[in-house]
């Protein structure tokens, strides 16, 4: 197969970011389609930029605030001629499933979530940004409005999804009443193989944007008293720390080994966001560390709640509000089961999310469809 890559943008790297990397170790030769992208994110990825293509919108000064140009994204991914491949395999967030193709042409596409500002967080994220009324708010509604009626419009340029969790499935269905299969993105658990001697604070690793929530957790361990470690940067950093007591340290950006030795200390992870799967809570269950989660969305498809009997299974505890009195709670909670539960059942649950058993399976997705496409053409 003759296979072009399509993802949306590769600027900070991320769980989807992970998904596209092994797509290009599956298949090595496949040339890369994306809206814009960072030299030193393409480089870390292991993609050549020789055999990369990027959009018109490929500009120093629209990589510092790409955010700010998704009006342009459908037109921009539409631009890409890829009428020389065979199939398409497009990972997806944001515009990259919309990329045109013809009816010689199978395509797959692997979608992180339908676009959450344009659906399922809509209003939160105009409430977020003071954007309810005024010009400037009926000009982002109106934009979100074309958003999701292109969105709609695009969905059937795919001929089969690739959902990364259950939660994801059925949004998936609500968005473009499309049916989709499940194949949960790579977690590097090897990395994490051995468990390091446990420390006393808690840890919270993510980018520094609203809908992670590291405000709530820094609120509720500032009211706890409790050390904990926050690792990541972003726009959201300044009113954390505005939010944090003496106990409360922000580490910035970790590498790789650095993030292994923080997570194998740590007494748990907290992870508060409303994920459509979300890696991390895995990577901190395969270096031996339960997690204190938002039990909504992908953490419920990865995470097993702690019910004072479930020992032999139980890898975290959930709480069910968004709010510092639950997860005050949900941290009390889990101190009290703290010696309760089981490095090497945690690190068995991570297993579950290896990188060989999602090359696997795509790889099998792949290999099927297009077949079973293929046979099609061919019969008709």
């Amino acid at each position: 197969m003759n296979i072009a890559l399509i993802h949306d943008w590769i600027i900070e790297l991320g769980g989807a970011e992970k998904c596209l990397q092994a797509f290009h170790q599956l298949y090595p030769q496949a040339h890369l389609y994306t809206l814009l992208y960072k030299a030193s994110s393409l480089q870390t990825l292991g993609f050549e930029p020789a055999h990369t293509e990027a959009s018109f919108l490929q500009r120093p000064g629209v990589i510092k605030k790409y955010r700010s140009y998704l009006p342009l994204f459908p037109y921009a991914i539409e631009q890409f001629d890829l009428s020389d491949y065979d199939l398409v395999l497009s990972s997806s967030h944001c515009a990259a499933k919309g990329v045109l193709t013809n009816s010689q042409q199978l395509h797959i596409c692997y979608c992180h979530t339908p676009v959450r500002y344009a659906w399922d967080l809509t209003h939160q994220y105009l409430r977020e940004n003071d954007l309810q009324r005024g010009i400037k708010a009926t000009l982002a509604k109106a934009v979100l409005h074309y958003l999701r009626i292109w969105d709609v419009g695009a969905s059937p340029r795919v001929d089969f999804f690739i959902a990364n969790s259950h939660y994801t499935a059925a949004r998936i269905w609500r968005s473009y009443r499309r049916e989709s299969e499940v194949i949960y993105p790579p977690v590097n658990v090897e990395r994490y193989n051995v468990p390091g001697k446990k420390a006393e604070y808690f840890l919270f690793v993510s980018r520094l944007v609203r809908y992670k929530r590291a405000d709530l957790v820094v609120a509720a361990f500032t009211r706890l008293g409790l050390p904990l470690l926050v690792v990541g940067d972003g726009p959201e950093k300044a009113c954390c720390q505005n939010l944090a007591g003496p106990n409360v340290e922000f580490l910035g950006y970790r590498d790789a080994d650095e993030l292994v030795a923080l997570m194998s200390g740590a007494r748990a992870l907290v992870f508060a966001a409303h994920e459509d799967f979300g890696i991390v809570p895995v990577e901190a269950q395969a270096a031996g560390t339960p997690v204190i989660a938002y039990g909504q969305g992908g953490a419920t498809e990865t995470v097993i709640d702690a019910n004072g009997r479930n020992w032999d299974q139980a890898t975290g505890v959930f709480f069910l509000d968004q709010s510092v009195d639950s997860l005050v709670q949900a941290v009390k909670d889990f101190l009290q089961y703290e010696d309760k539960f089981n490095s090497e059942v945690l690190r068995r649950n991570a297993r579950r999310f290896s990188q060989a058993r999602f090359k696997a399976e795509i790889n099998s997705f792949v290999r099927d469809r297009y077949e079973m496409f293929k046979g099609a053409k061919g019969s008709s």
